[in-house]
């Protein structure tokens, strides 16, 4: 599945540094705004620790990781939606990622320059989710103004988009993204609405979390960090997470051999590195999960949407294994390994069959039986 999380953030709050240590691309990163032009696009790996035990008693020729892509958006600034700092190109990119994640800057130091000389995370995402709310506001404005042109011809479906529309607007003008009240609203059950929703493109309905960007010093300390704990609080108001990183610290980890990683965490008091910690939020947000497929050519991750259907998940290999489902052979990967084999897994009554009706568990490891 080609999903993918813009990152966006004031310049120089770290979303470069941050995008840099999630994937191979480089960005250029650099103390000046706006040295992020075109989106970089990384191909992230989602580390999943089930693969290489999996892999412990299938042996194959290779194992093949699940990933997700992001997208690392230059640095929008006040006037963006009206084109300042290039902020028409900026958002069109945002669009066309499938969530978004707001990096916040949770850090102070003066030789890093601030777009607007303060250290602020909350003030930070305010000024982006203003800039989005008002290019939002104009595509609901205009649909607005379609609704009650049309309202004379008494369509019932333009009068629920009249509603939908006035409620978006004052939202909006108010600096609330639309996802917040989008879930809360009178009409969000209404399937009608809801289409007129979709078809609008918003960019503040897309699902979004935060990155407070934490210095080495308090990354072990966050109840210690005044700037993190204000974002935190501010995306528990919104029904969403924060999620803390040093991106300084994540871009030596990147660095490092694999081998060596375990001990600089440990000296730095994390586990593991915060990017798994902001590529699970990122399936989380989504709504994904993953499931598996074994044999001696590959152990491989693959990613669908949490209540998929067989189906629906042979689709993702190939469109072909969902035009021409017949059946689904499915184990649950903690027998396969505590077994040892696909067939001790048949013999022990832990291989079923199911058919299209079967709704994909995270940590399936499926054989799909299809005929074209």
């Amino acid at each position: 599945m080609a999903l993918s999380i813009g990152i966006v953030g004031l310049p120089n709050v770290g979303k470069s540094t941050l995008f840099n240590a999630l994937s191979s691309a480089k960005a250029e990163a650099a103390n000046y705004p706006f040295c992020t032009i075109e989106p970089n696009v990384g191909v992230v790996t989602v580390p999943d620790p089930r693969l290489a035990k999996i892999d412990s008693v299938i042996h194959a020729d290779r194992i093949l990781p699940t990933t997700i892509n992001f997208v690392d958006i230059a640095g929008l600034v006040r006037g963006a939606s009206k084109g300042e700092g290039l902020g028409n190109q900026f958002l069109s990119h945002i669009r066309e990622a499938d969530a978004i994640v707001q990096v916040g800057r949770c850090f102070e130091d003066p030789n890093v320059v601030h777009v607007e000389n303060r250290v602020d995370p909350v003030g930070d995402v305010a000024v982006v989710t203003m800039e989005l709310c008002l290019k939002d506001l104009d595509s609901v404005q205009k649909r607005l103004d379609k609704a009650r042109k049309a309202l004379k011809g008494n369509d019932p479906k333009e009068k629920i988009a009249a509603v939908v529309c006035e409620d978006l607007a004052k939202h909006l003008d108010e600096g609330k993204p639309a996802r917040t009240l989008i879930k809360e609203a009178s009409w969000s059950d209404n399937v009608d609405a809801q289409t007129v929703v979709r078809d609008m493109h918003l960019l503040t309905a897309k699902p979004a979390f935060y990155i407070a960007n934490i210095d080495e010093g308090t990354i072990a300390n966050l109840a210690g960090n005044k700037h993190y704990v204000a974002l935190e609080a501010l995306a528990t108001s919104e029904g969403t997470f924060v999620v803390p990183v040093c991106a300084a610290l994540e871009s030596q980890i990147a660095e490092l051999d694999p081998k060596d990683r375990p001990e600089f965490l440990a000296s730095a008091g994390l586990e593991e590195p915060g990017l798994n910690a902001v590529i699970r939020a990122g399936y989380k947000l989504l709504g994904l999960l993953t499931f598996f497929t074994a044999g001696k050519v590959e152990v491989r991750a693959w990613t669908t949407v949490i209540g998929a259907k067989a189906p629906q998940a042979a689709g993702v290999i190939h469109t072909d294994f969902e035009k021409g489902f017949i059946k689904a052979e499915v184990m649950w990967w903690e027998d396969l390994v505590s077994l040892g084999s696909e067939a001790k897994c048949r013999e022990a009554g832990k291989l079923a069959i199911e058919g299209k009706e079967y709704v994909v568990r995270d940590g399936d490891v499926m054989h799909f039986r299809f005929n074209v």
